[in-house]
């Protein structure tokens, strides 16, 4: 199975999971400057929300990669709302890219709010989060 770790952060709270994420499953976490090149079975795509919805670059990146995903798995960190699923499965279906059910959210620092999120105990659930979904 041909695996992938994609993010996008602002503040470094998403690259702190997907770097978890790309240890668990043997491959490397690459920011979204980085395209996939051939098709992946599995793409686990991270992201944060700003302002109520994803970065603009979220969107171009999976509209530009769309026919090499396989099948797409969403994770993501936000301070105040619980998580990005909703604005990544509108872009997924516009784009006829399946989507995983299962995603992975937790908590991340912003100005005062939940200072060191997330913390050694979020980037463990989701390395076992992904480990899960691949199966292993």
């Amino acid at each position: 199975m041909k695996i992938a770790v994609r993010y996008f952060s602002r503040g470094g709270n998403t690259k702190k999971l997907a770097e978890a994420i790309a240890a668990a499953l043997g491959v490397e976490a690459m920011d979204l400057s980085v395209p996939l090149v051939d098709k992946v079975d599995l793409l686990f795509l991270g992201s944060s929300v700003y302002a109520y919805g994803v970065d603009g670059k979220v969107r171009n990146y999976l509209e530009d990669n769309a026919i090499r995903i396989g099948k797409l798995v969403n994770f993501s960190t936000a301070a105040l709302i619980s998580g990005t699923y909703q604005q990544i499965s509108k872009i997924a279906e516009q784009n006829d890219i399946p989507l995983a059910q299962e995603e992975f959210h937790c908590r991340g620092s912003f100005a005062m709010l939940h200072k060191g999120r997330p913390n050694e105990a979020d980037c463990a659930a989701a390395a076992d989060f992904a480990r899960q979904v691949v199966g292993g």
